[in-house]
Parts: C-alpha cells; structure tokens; sequence
C-alpha cells in the first residue's frame, strides 16, 4: 500500500496533471481525474493491491471507527474477513467496498433528510398563509 499527501505534490504539477487528463486514453480519465481532485481538495490518496489484507486495528482507523465497532461488522458480515491463524485479516477491496456502500447510503439519508425538511417547511409556509 503506497500513500500519497498533498504535501508532496505542488499545485503546479496538479495543475499540469489536469491539463494531461484532457489527452489520455478514456480509460484513464475517471482515474486521473479522481486523483487530480482528491490531490487539490487535500485528501490523502492511498493505492493498494486488491489482494492486499489488514488487520482491524489498521481497518477501524482507515474507517475512522471505534475497534468494537469493527468488529460488530465484521461478526455481523458487514465486512468479510478470514482468519489466520488465531487473527482476523480483511481484504482492502472488501474495505472499500464497504466504505463505498455506507458513504453511498450517508448521502441518500442526507437527501432524504433535505427533501423532508423543503416538504415540511413548505406546508409550515401553506398553513402559515391560511391563518
């Protein structure tokens, strides 16, 4: 697993990498593009192997989470493991697939949330003007 910080990376060489984005092959462009944005929004920027494996400990801080907490998903299947020996080891791409699947359903909660909070501001409006 190899990490790259934005603080190796100038400014002027994302910028120049976006200029690139424009004349690389289709199948680099979601990629590069994703790279150049995370690199200018300060995010760090992790490449791994998929085959690669973590322990919890590593996989509750890369998910920002208590160790309990992991280990409840992982009990529940929430996130897949395998044991070696006595110790649980996760696949990186089970990982992120989780990451990806509980940032994709924050969002959808999120909308729901707003969409809720127009509808009833919008009756509050309605009854407000009948009184």
């Amino acid at each position: 697993m190899e990490t790259i910080t934005t603080t190796t990376v100038p400014s002027a060489q994302i910028d120049e990498l976006e200029q690139l984005i424009e004349s690389a092959p289709v199948e680099l462009r979601e990629i590069l593009q994703a790279l150049a944005s995370s690199l200018r929004d300060g995010n760090e920027v992790v490449a791994f192997d998929a085959d690669d494996t973590i322990t919890p400990t590593h996989a509750a801080k890369r998910l920002r989470m208590s160790r309990t907490h992991l280990y409840k998903l992982l009990d529940d299947g929430a996130i897949p493991s395998h044991r070696v020996g006595r110790d649980r080891r996760i696949l990186v791409r089970d990982l992120a697939a989780f990451a990806m699947r509980r940032d994709a359903e924050r969002r959808e909660l999120a909308e729901r949330f707003a969409a809720r909070e127009k509808i009833e501001d919008s009756a509050a409006r309605e009854l407000a003007e009948l009184l």
